[in-house]
């Protein structure tokens, strides 16, 4: 069974070689190779990333299929079908890694920001759904000088955003929070370069 450093150590190798211009893992399975997948998975590690198109985490990490169980959706927020998604994979799979991945321009980061400093022009209610759930992590900054720099500000707000997920699902999940206790599960924030093609990791 891999390990979470180990499971880490393999998308960090994965990115640098994405990075790096290596050809991509073949995803091109035989039919007894695609016969076995049909029967069961075992992913190494489960990411909760940004539904935006370029940021695909199997081809970010150079992986292939059914190497990676990843759930996406706008903002990477945390909401309970995402929790039930995690504890789900971690306790079926016994994917040891959790990575919550950000990326810089997120359009979610932006759509609240744009919603704090023009609260006369709000998004649909399902879009409010997202930015309110991305709201606290960028309120705290826009009391700050950040609010000066649009630019800035962005980009501490993804990170923020990131590191508020990371804790949700540390502490608002009692299945992770015994799986974490037991050190069969860790957590971690990264964020993704669309300028470099690049995941830092952060807080490991």
């Amino acid at each position: 069974m891999i390990t979470a450093q180990e499971a880490l150590e393999r998308l960090k190798q994965g990115n640098a070689e994405f990075v790096a211009g290596k050809p991509a893992k073949d995803t091109h399975l035989s039919l007894v190779e695609r016969a076995t997948l049909a029967k069961e998975q075992n992913p190494f590690a489960i990411i909760l990333g940004c539904s935006d198109s370029r940021v695909p985490a199997e081809i970010v990490f150079n992986q292939g299929l059914g190497d990676l169980f990843v759930i996406r959706v706008a903002g990477n927020i945390v909401a309970p079908s995402q929790v039930g998604s995690v504890e789900f994979a971690a306790e079926r799979y016994d994917a040891p890694l959790v990575v919550v991945l950000g990326h810089s321009h997120c359009g979610a980061i932006a759509a609240t920001i744009d919603a704090l400093r023009h609260p006369d022009q709000k998004p649909s209610s399902n879009l409010m759904s997202i930015v309110n759930r991305v709201r606290p992590s960028v309120e705290i900054l826009m009391h700050t000088d950040l609010r000066h720099d649009l630019e800035k500000l962005r980009k501490y707000a993804v990170r923020a955003n990131v590191q508020a997920s990371v804790n949700q699902l540390r502490h608002g999940s009692a299945v992770l929070e015994q799986l974490i206790e037991k050190g069969e599960l860790k957590v971690v924030g990264a964020e993704y370069s669309l300028e470099t093609g690049q995941v830092e990791f952060f807080d490991i």
